[in-house]
């Protein structure tokens, strides 16, 4: 019998009706291979390859690209090479697997290279067990939840990425007009960016500074508009939808247009430096650096206080997380109740996860007392900042992820490290000895955190395509294994050959580490007495309180004021776009043909735009290393590193992403009446 065309249901996306079901392109009664040799080898090479990919960039340039997106396309584009039928599960488990390279590497980037920079140099051993741990750590605590995220609050939240992924795997299985549509998004996206991030054909964050009129404002009040002109973008505030695009926007515009206009209106007139590192008065900073220094704690403290909000809220489902635990283990209730439990339901049992906690624990544990601290108080005060944190954050970062997109790993590490370096020095633990814990803390800690906003990604589209979750859960064990040996490799490696931070004379061009430069930055006056910006993170709190009892979602406004603006407010234009596009037709099924044409096209966006930037970045890098020198760019040897600073390259900016914008609506709405 000739299997059904794969594609995704019609209520793939929205929220569910009374009484209504989702099922997945694969059903639960019939499954398709899912790990075979094949999918794990094959994700298994791509967790090495890009762990190493993502380490040098983000150490580079302080981002770390999501390699969910361009291994999937990769995945597809094999099978479809070597002509593999009913590939879609193994294809699923091949991005599972591989993707633990980018959580792993931000876990790891994010903090550890913070240990060279202050002088304390880290072994293998040190980096390679922070890496393992926390990654076990994320995907243990994260599989009670699992359910909850993923089925139960079907169509609460967008998952952009998620969405993006997915809808690679299912045009490159199902092939036909979903699979134009996806590609032809891909390589205008793609190309789009190649000639922003490649050759630098125009600026890609343009700002209202570039006119006379916005350098007056930028000078005289501090009030700056700032826009990433990239079409991924754009399209990833198109799958996030209008209303958490707009109340992303709102927290940036609160953060950028208020916030930082009332600090520079207060502190202009201060003649000293005040609670900064850059030596700098609040009268002589840019929009920029008032933000960095003042205006972005406000944020970490909203994201710290939606974390609570998020727990409180949260209780029964942790609770029902507890109970399920206490039944499964003490109460025999295991087998009777797994075999009414569809397949694709099926998770590591909660004997199995408690166990793996406790043993992760007990081994995070000997960790800190013979490879950090050497103390018992100190490992154990560790392993308890360890364990509260990542436990109470997971659902944080998850959420974070399932709203917008991106982790806000970087901000809750930051609160970490506060918090480890307090209570540290209250221990007795300061000094050289303290910021290493610190900063292996905080290395735990993101990556447990970094790993469990990943994982939710990967089981949200094995739960759109019905992939069993437990055998994702299993194998994202040994990528997890895989990427952090890497990682660890990677990171000595690229010490050994640039160095980190600062420049030395063994170094004199090293990586600027930027993420792990501030971690450093911030703990070193911890751990020597000064103080930190309590009051702008109690702030931060009130307002999340404030906004939770009107009714606004507290993580995603937060979200807005911690992330530049120049990232929120092409979100915002892709939210807009995508209620245009949907709204425009009195006929509501065309406005639904539209809408998932706009989605295809902007999952195009993100995937040409993931490619092709990792792609400028290697050129870029074999120039650099290997043919010319340190100073070579691909848009110097072309001849546009200079236009693509200048004012004409920041206008044709501007006027690019206007044409971007223009070209979406248009090809969105090619859909007609049927």
């Amino acid at each position: 019998m000739e299997p059904a065309p794969l594609s995704l249901p019609e209520n793939a996306y929205r929220k569910l009706k009374e009484g209504e079901v989702y099922h997945p392109v694969v059903p639960a009664e019939a499954p398709l291979p899912e790990a075979t040799p094949y999918s794990v080898s094959l994700g298994l090479g791509f967790a090495v390859l890009f762990s190493a990919a993502a380490a040098y960039l983000g150490l580079k340039i302080g981002q770390v690209f999501e390699a969910a997106i361009p291994i999937a396309i990769l995945a597809v584009g094999l099978s479809t090479f070597l002509k593999r039928k009913s590939s879609l599960s193994e294809n699923v488990i091949v991005q599972s697997i591989g993707a633990a390279s980018g959580v792993i590497v931000a876990g790891a980037i994010f903090t550890l290279p913070g240990l060279y920079i202050l002088g304390l140099n880290a072994t293998f051993l040190q980096v390679f067990l922070s890496s393992l741990f926390g990654g076990f750590l994320g995907i243990l605590f994260l599989i009670p939840f699992r359910r909850y995220f993923v089925s139960e609050m079907h169509g609460e939240f967008p998952f952009p990425e998620a969405t993006a992924t997915t809808e690679i795997l299912v045009a490159g299985e199902a092939g036909g007009d979903q699979a134009r549509t996806l590609l032809g998004g891909a390589l205008v996206g793609g190309l789009y960016d190649f000639l922003v991030s490649g050759i630098g054909a125009w600026k890609e964050v343009v700002s209202s500074t570039v006119f006379g009129w916005g350098q007056r404002l930028a000078s005289s009040i501090k009030l700056e508009f700032r826009l990433n002109i990239g079409a991924a973008v754009m399209g990833l505030g198109y799958i996030v939808g209008l209303r958490y695009a707009a109340i992303i926007a709102a927290g940036s515009f609160l953060a950028w247009w208020v916030l930082i206009p009332l600090v520079y209106f207060i502190g202009a007139h201060v003649p000293e430096p005040f609670l900064t590192t850059s030596g700098q008065t609040i009268a002589q900073m840019s929009p920029m650096q008032i933000f960095g220094d003042y205006v972005r704690h406000v944020g970490i403290g909203g994201i710290a206080a939606a974390g609570i909000i998020g727990v409180v809220k949260s209780w029964r489902i942790i609770a029902g997380a507890f109970k399920l635990a206490w039944v499964e283990i003490f109460g025999g209730g295991r087998h009777a109740a797994e075999g009414d439990t569809p397949r694709t339901q099926r998770d590591i049992t909660m004997k199995w996860v408690m166990t793996g906690i406790l043993a992760t624990l007990g081994g995070i544990w000997v960790f800190f007392n013979w490879g950090v601290t050497g103390n018992v108080l100190h490992a154990t005060v560790g392993l308890l900042i360890v364990l509260v944190i990542a436990f109470l954050f997971t659902t944080v970062a998850a959420r974070a992820i399932a709203i917008v997109g991106t982790n806000p790993v970087s901000g809750m590490t930051l609160m970490t490290l506060i918090i480890s370096s307090v209570v540290l020095v209250k221990v007795g633990l300061s000094g050289p000895t303290g910021m290493l814990s610190a900063l292996i803390i905080g290395g735990v800690v993101c990556t447990a955190l970094s790993m469990a906003g990943g994982f939710i990604t990967d089981l949200k589209i094995g739960y759109w395509l019905g992939t069993t979750p437990r055998t994702q859960e299993r194998w994202k064990f040994l990528g997890t294994l895989v990427a952090a040996a890497s990682v660890g490799v990677v990171i000595l490696v690229l010490y050994t050959t640039y160095g980190f931070g600062v420049p030395t004379p063994a170094h004199p061009h090293p990586l600027p580490a930027p993420q792990a430069s501030a971690m450093a930055a911030v703990i070193q006056p911890l751990m020597t007495g000064q103080p930190a910006p309590w009051l702008a993170y109690l702030a931060g709190m009130f307002l999340a309180l404030i906004l939770e009892m009107v009714g606004i979602p507290p993580l995603a406004f937060a979200l807005g004021m911690y992330l530049p603006i120049e990232l929120n407010t092409p979100i915002l234009a892709g939210g807009l776009i995508a209620h245009f596009v949907s709204t425009r037709s009195r006929d509501e099924a065309v406005n639904t043909r539209r809408r998932e044409r706009g989605t295809l096209i902007a999952s195009g966006f993100i995937a040409g735009g993931a490619i092709m930037g990792v792609l400028a970045a290697f050129i870029n890098y074999i120039g650099k290393e290997w043919v010319v020198g340190p100073q070579w760019t691909l848009s110097s040897a072309v001849g546009l590193a200079h236009w693509s600073e200048s004012s004409g390259g920041e206008i044709l900016g501007f006027a690019m992403f206007v044409v971007l914008c223009a070209y979406m609506i248009w090809d969105s709405m090619r859909t007609k009446e049927a």
